[in-house]
């Protein structure tokens, strides 16, 4: 797919037309803080791999409403701390993966921390371990509209509850250092990076790549792509509902959190992406709030990215961080 979004001088330039809802910060605030009533009761066993760089811990850990969510603690073999914390999400449909999986952050000095993503990893890589116990009303096949009806119903305030949980979790391991700690993920996971970094005041960094559920009036409408398009399906049978459906939407868009970031971010874009269009993606970082921002664009990929040559981006960014 050729160019098919905006130029890029009008992408530096994109502002979302979504709007956050005047209860948007009194809606977290008060998620989050029923999501602490519950003991967080951060667990970690250590896992015997047959590596000897990296030891491996199975962590579970109590995110929205109590529930268990699974995650795995990677650090340099032998480590005594406290390290840098980098707490990675992942992408839409996979899971934790495997623990001797996804060796780079520990690889380089540092704590690695990744959520398990609850009722999903059985799409791609190595499978997920988190059920998501909560039912809700009709939906489309996927997780775009499950409890689509209203904000408290939405499966993603159960996830975005879950990762800031997450980070609570990996800061309480005493190879940790919770005053060094960086977010970072793609697609799905780059907007639960997002997230996290609009409701998490004290990181060092965060860095989402082409990241997924920002700018929704335009993804909706723009892109005919899953799993945005599941919102578009959904409506088709559900019709006069679309205002209804934004409304819900608004509380989770990427745009709002980017809005209120207080760390330095690296964002990522790929000019041909039709799961996550540039616009999209460009929408959150331009409404980035810290002034300590940077995207890199990768011009003829779609929604691989930048892929191993972003990771390679990332960690020469976050050595003037962490």
């Amino acid at each position: 797919m050729a160019l098919f979004d905006l130029p890029l001088d009008e992408l530096r330039e994109h502002r979302s037309e979504s709007v956050a809802p005047d209860d948007f910060d009194t809606f977290w605030s008060r998620t989050l803080q029923e999501a602490r009533e519950h003991d967080l009761d951060a667990r970690f066993e250590p896992v015997d791999t047959g590596l000897s760089t990296v030891d491996v811990h199975d962590v579970t850990f109590a995110g929205f409403g109590g529930h268990p969510v699974k995650g795995w603690l990677r650090v340099p073999a032998g480590a005594t701390g406290p390290l840098p914390l980098v707490v990675e999400f992942v992408g839409y449909g996979g899971g934790r993966g495997l623990p001797h999986e996804n060796l780079l952050w520990a690889s380089t000095g540092r704590a690695h921390f990744t959520m398990d993503t609850r009722g999903q990893g059985s799409a791609w890589g190595g499978g997920g371990a988190t059920a998501d116990p909560v039912g809700g009303a009709p939906a489309y096949p996927g997780f775009m509209t499950r409890g689509i009806d209203a904000p408290e119903n939405y499966y993603y305030r159960r996830v975005f509850t879950d990762a800031v949980r997450a980070v609570e979790a990996a800061r309480s391991h005493p190879l940790t250092d919770a005053t060094r700690t960086v977010a970072l993920g793609a697609s799905q996971g780059g907007g639960i990076t997002l997230a996290v970094g609009g409701l998490v005041p004290d990181l060092v960094a965060v860095a989402p790549d082409v990241p997924f559920l920002c700018d929704f009036p335009r993804a909706t409408t723009l892109t005919d792509r899953h799993p945005y398009r599941e919102i578009a399906l959904f409506l088709k049978t559900h019709r006069g509902r679309s205002a209804d459906v934004q409304r819900t939407l608004s509380y989770f868009d990427g745009v709002h959190f980017a809005a209120r970031g207080r760390a330095p971010a690296l964002f990522s874009a790929a000019l041909e992406d039709q799961t996550c269009p540039p616009s999209t993606v460009y929408a959150a970082f331009n409404s980035w709030a810290h002034e300590d921002k940077t995207i890199e664009v990768y011009d003829y990929n779609d929604h691989e990215g930048g892929g191993p040559y972003h990771d390679a981006a990332k960690v020469r960014w976050l050595r003037s961080y962490v």
